[in-house]
């Protein structure tokens, strides 16, 4: 069972850096692109609406204590 468990967390905590990490290339490859006048494009829309849900994933990891506030930027 506590190997089971520890695979658990070694997924959670994959896929928390996952998330952080699609995050922070899109909210940068936002800025490119708004840059560049292209906030018309599908990719830009894209981009924005897997915003919101990085972002709301990331708050439900702060809600229950597994990152901190800082980590959610």
């Amino acid at each position: 069972m506590k190997g089971i468990t520890m695979d658990r967390l070694e997924a959670f905590e994959k896929m928390l850096a996952d998330i952080q990490k699609q995050a922070a290339y899109e909210k940068n490859q936002l800025k490119i692109m708004k840059a560049e006048g292209k906030e018309k494009t599908a990719t830009y829309r894209q981009y924005l609406g897997n915003r919101v849900m990085y972002r709301f994933f990331l708050e439900k990891y702060q809600q229950y204590g597994l990152i901190e506030e800082k980590d959610n930027k």
